[in-house]
């Protein structure tokens, strides 16, 4: 669906950061590029920095791509009047003086008095309530959701714990309602990801077998080969648990477990979520480990351990890898184990999830040493995304050998559409109005109460993690956990 608006004003707080310059610009051009934005639009940068009009558009340049227009001469003539449209304002981030300053730029060149304003806040979470009181002291914000509206995009993570993230919510409620607040969390605009209810709901073979009837567990692993790289600052205050756990794979636990929606409505999908996120019981120390990466063995490429890198105090204890085993108390999925893991510094690069099936029950094809491996659901979220499903087939040949082989979608080379990244798609809904895709306020509740009480258990006993190898699969003791709740993961 094409854009039916009239006109948008896009600020971008934060605009000479990473995030911005990497992933929302271009996003944004990408929407402009196949005519989701109006004709009559705005986009305006905000950050510390000191640039002008031509050293920003130098900087977004730089990380625009053609594969919407491919033909040279198309591209350049969309890239130069969407460039056109981009201006730039430096300001602190808590004065109400530096938001005036921007208020009166915008009326330069917002088309009407009266436009639609979307606010992306790509900034630390320590400043998101000081820039959005600023923002409602310059009366920016429009009052109720109709046309004109003002929308406000935030970044995870939406506090440390649970008590943090209800005030942050609250605070926010005093600028933008929870109708003008979009909380991002940019994998579930990853086209796998979106594809799960689909994969569930549309299709007749799964749902049947979705239960803990036929499903033995579930898993689902963040693992990234890089370690901090000099970028530890941010990191260290958060740990992989409140950085990757409980937002990226909760939000896919959700999705995995939730009960089928009544029809698909924001409210609903949303409603879904988060009632299963409250059937999920608190993690408890005995089912959680913890990691911190050390430098690599030797014989293996040279890398630095984390409290090694320059950007991380010495004597820091914050996790690199977590692995939590949780159950949901509800009749669907009662004493099915759920592993999640995430870690840095890795032997591999990838987000997945696998759903194994029980065992077959007295399996003619079972042998003296062996039965036939189980079935298994595998969804590759990154890289190279696919939907494979591992079934036990004869080979070919006068025997009846028999091993385990994928049924496999790989989706770049199954569909010749592009695949949008998922800043793509989540701006889309943000301008359309549409929630789906974004985190409600008791949803990211149930969500902290999850992880809040070990996470303060952590905090308050300066619980040691575990060292692992930089480039190995984390600790051995996360195996073991596996192990012993019977969801042992294959490599």
């Amino acid at each position: 669906m094409k854009s039916d608006l009239d006109t948008l004003s896009v600020v971008v707080v934060g605009a000479s950061g990473d995030l911005a310059k990497r992933k929302i610009f271009p996003a944004l051009f990408a929407l402009y590029c196949q005519d989701f934005l109006p004709a009559e639009l705005t986009i305006t940068g905000f950050a510390r920095s000191q640039l002008t009009d031509e050293a920003f558009r130098s900087r977004i340049t730089e990380h625009l791509t053609c594969r919407y227009t491919p033909g040279e001469k198309d591209c350049a003539e969309k890239m130069e009047t969407f460039l056109d449209r981009c201006h730039y304002v430096s300001g602190q981030y808590d004065s109400t003086d530096a938001f005036l300053d921007l208020f009166m730029h915008l009326q330069q060149y917002e088309p009407h008095s009266r436009t639609n304003r979307l606010f992306y806040l790509a900034i630390p979470p320590s400043v998101f309530l000081d820039v959005a009181r600023a923002i409602g002291n310059a009366g920016f914000v429009y009052c109720g959701d109709a046309s004109p509206w003002s929308r406000v995009v935030i970044e995870k993570p939406f506090g440390e714990d649970r008590d943090s993230s209800d005030e942050l919510v609250q605070e926010l409620s005093l600028v933008f309602s929870e109708n003008q607040t979009f909380r991002i969390d940019h994998y579930l605009g990853k086209e796998v990801i979106q594809n799960l209810l689909v994969l569930r709901f549309a299709n007749r073979i799964f749902e049947p077998l979705w239960t803990r009837e036929h499903i033995k567990s579930v898993q689902i692993s963040w693992a990234e080969q890089l370690g901090v790289e000099g970028r530890g600052g941010y990191f260290d205050q958060y740990g992989i648990i409140r950085d990757v756990v409980q937002n990226h794979l909760l939000q896919i636990l959700s999705l995995v477990a939730m009960e089928p929606p009544n029809h698909l409505s924001s409210g609903t999908i949303r409603r879904e979520k988060t009632r299963v996120l409250k059937d999920t019981r608190p993690v408890d120390m005995e089912n959680l480990v913890l990691g911190q990466y050390v430098s690599a063995p030797a014989g293996a490429p040279p890398h630095q351990g984390y409290t090694e890198d320059e950007t991380v105090p010495d004597d820091s204890l914050t996790c690199t890898y977590a692995a939590a085993l949780l159950h949901i108390d509800n009749p669907r999925w009662e004493g099915v184990p759920f592993m999640l893991r995430a870690g840095k510094a890795l032997d591999r690069k990838t987000t997945e999830i696998r759903i194994r099936f029980h065992d077959l029950e007295n399996c003619v094809f079972c042998g003296p040493e062996a039965c036939p491996h189980s079935n298994e659901l595998v969804i590759r979220v990154q890289p190279d995304e696919a939907i494979m499903f591992r079934i036990t087939n004869k080979v070919p040949g006068l025997g009846m050998d028999m091993e385990t082989r994928d049924l496999d979608l790989q989706y770049d080379t199954a569909f010749s559409e592009l695949i949008p990244d998922a800043y793509e798609d989540l701006l889309l809904d943000v301008i359309q109005g549409e929630k789906s895709l974004f985190i409600g306020s008791q949803e990211l509740a149930a969500a902290w109460d999850i992880f809040t009480p070990v996470l303060h258990t952590i905090d308050e006993n300066h619980v040691r993690p575990l060292p692992y190898p930089f480039g190995s699969t984390g600790p051995a003791e996360a195996m073991d956990l596996a192990v012993k709740a019977g969801t042992a993961w294959r490599q």
